[in-house]
């Protein structure tokens, strides 16, 4: 498929619910809405920790999940049965958080330092010190409060609310779960991640990586001429599609060009680009496209640069081939002009001795944090923007159709 294929279409004609006119910046800067946005979705729906099953692999092995906007600390452990469970970060005898580790592992119970109650891996209380010295202790609360857990793909998800109203995977939908849920994200592990805490609110953040209208502009440094397209100079976008909450783009981008031409300007960047995955790798010559997941570059086109899926509220994964992948997890911070910004970048384990692969994961771990300090720039400034006063609306071009459709969903939870 080429992009002059496409011809007049209009994706958010497709959505007239959509409408075309332009969109408020409330949630962008509301303290009230913000609130909302806390007790509606981030205490209510099914949030994408980003983190991996393989990650926590033995029994006794956790993460603390620190949730800034609900004030939560949540910990996500394997039990001794193999189970993966979440417990808020809470003894239950006078509060005192249990563990401070982002990472660690813990020999069959989590024992509180301050007065020594313990619990077990599945959140029982086993251990209450000087135990004859309490009164009613059979009318105790004395179990870990447990909080919803589930897992898509590998990845892990939790839910704040006691009760969840739906399962993760109704809240994916099928449609989502049909598409890319036969992704090889087995076959991969963290081969890179940055954490940045921003002065922005979450949406300006969340739409940061939902928009592939601005690649040829913002990137021209870093990712020089990789989405221009002389057949179709006005396009960037070979396909989306709206997926219940959820959001998905595929883009143009020639590699192949864009790896020949680096041989001439920047022949260290062309070398790593043809030994190892990197954004300017013909990531469609790695792996016949056929043998891909279905959602992933689903026009099957040669001049594919990457692919957006927007998992409400919280995830967005970036595919940049068969076997490789960005995850971002974007979260609100404590006001609604803070948030805090996870990337990480998954492919194949590099072998041991393979001297070469590693010096071409290198140049990509460089070559993807300039892009995202690209990224996070533009936060700031737009922010201080919308402070102002001076930015109450945006207009939005056909190609910035997840930003519109991100927030008509915000919009409809906040209001549900």
């Amino acid at each position: 498929m080429k992009l002059s294929d496409l011809q007049s279409t209009r994706w958010t004609l497709d959505h007239p619910d959509l409408g075309t006119g332009p969109v408020s910046v409330e949630s962008y800067s509301s303290p009230e809405y913000f609130e909302q946005i806390k007790e509606k979705v981030f205490k209510k729906t099914w949030l994408c920790t980003g983190k991996r099953i393989d990650e926590i692999p033995n029994p006794g092995d956790y993460f603390l999940e620190e949730t800034e906007i609900t004030g939560t600390s949540i910990i996500i452990i394997r039990g001794l049965d193999g189970v993966i469970r979440g417990f808020h970060n809470t003894c239950l005898h006078r509060g005192t958080q249990l563990l401070f580790d982002s990472y660690g592992s813990v020999k069959g119970k989590l024992t509180c330092i301050y007065h020594g109650w313990a619990y077990a891996l599945n959140g029982k209380n086993v251990v209450i010190t000087e135990r004859e010295m309490f009164f009613d202790i059979e009318n105790m609360e004395k179990d870990l409060v447990a909080v919803s857990v589930d897992t898509w793909a590998g990845f892990i998800f939790l839910n704040l609310d006691p009760n969840p109203k739906e399962t993760l995977l109704k809240h994916l939908g099928p449609e989502l779960d049909n598409l890319f849920g036969d992704y090889p994200f087995e076959t991969t592990t963290v081969q890179v991640s940055y954490r940045a805490e921003l002065d922005c609110s979450w949406p300006v953040l969340r739409d940061s990586q939902i928009d592939g209208y601005h690649l040829k502009y913002l990137h021209k440094r870093s990712a020089p001429g990789f989405m221009e397209s002389e057949e179709s100079p006005n396009r960037h976008a070979y396909d989306f599609k709206l997926l219940g909450k959820h959001g998905f783009g595929s883009f143009f981008g020639n590699r192949a060009k864009i790896s020949g031409d680096l041989s001439k300007s920047a022949p260290v960047a062309s070398l790593a680009s043809r030994v190892g995955q990197t954004l300017a790798s013909d990531a469609t010559a790695f792996v016949d496209v056929s043998e891909w997941a279905k959602g992933v570059n689903p026009t099957r086109a040669s001049d594919w640069f990457f692919d957006i899926l927007y998992i409400f509220p919280n995830f967005h994964i970036i595919f940049l081939g068969h076997q490789a992948y960005v995850g971002h997890k974007m979260m609100p911070g404590k006001a609604v002009d803070k948030s805090s910004w996870n990337a990480r970048f998954f492919s194949p384990p590099i072998p041991s001795q393979g001297l070469v692969d590693e010096w071409g994961a290198e140049y990509m771990k460089y070559s993807l944090r300039d892009l995202w300090r690209e990224d996070g720039n533009t936060t700031l400034g737009a922010q201080r923007s919308i402070n102002s006063g001076v930015f109450t609306k945006m207009y939005l071009q056909d190609q910035e159709i997840l930003i519109r459709h991100a927030e008509r969903v915000l919009n409809e939870t906040v209001r549900s």
